[in-house]
């Protein structure tokens, strides 16, 4: 408790980064990269890539700490099972890393917030490979 009697507690990063419309603008930073990537826009079946923007969206407010608005309509994340139909192999994986290193920077947080956000985003990609060979050869 503090001098005042009120209780202390931590702030989430979704609060520390300025909660949903922050996310918003992560995500729509990504998906500008995406939409034109030869790589991965066939991974987004959806014509309009907005329903795709809205998961992600409140998938990585709720793991920040924000709203549980992602679980409570699409149950348990499940990223490895709801990414399982697509080919993701190391050049995947990078484009996707490239495209969101791009909309992390474009956001300017403070250099210990980026990184945490960072080293999430990069883990799950590695996380997300389902492919550990490149079938052209050139890995």
């Amino acid at each position: 408790m503090n001098p005042a009697g009120a209780s202390e507690r931590s702030v989430t990063l979704f609060e520390a980064v300025g909660g949903e419309p922050t996310f918003r603008k992560l995500v729509d930073e990504f998906y500008a990269g995406v939409a034109t990537d030869p790589l991965l826009r066939p991974m987004y079946p959806e014509e309009d890539l907005g329903p795709a923007a809205d998961r992600l969206t409140l998938f990585l407010m709720q793991y920040w700490g924000g709203p549980n608005t992602y679980s409570a309509q699409r149950g348990h994340p499940r990223l490895r099972m709801r990414h399982a139909p697509f080919r993701i192999g190391a050049a995947e994986r990078d484009a996707w890393l490239r495209h969101m290193r791009r909309a992390v920077d474009r956001l300017d947080l403070p250099p210990d917030i980026a990184t945490a956000l960072w080293d999430y985003l990069e883990r799950a990609a590695f996380f997300m490979v389902n492919v550990l060979d490149d079938p052209t050869g050139t890995a």
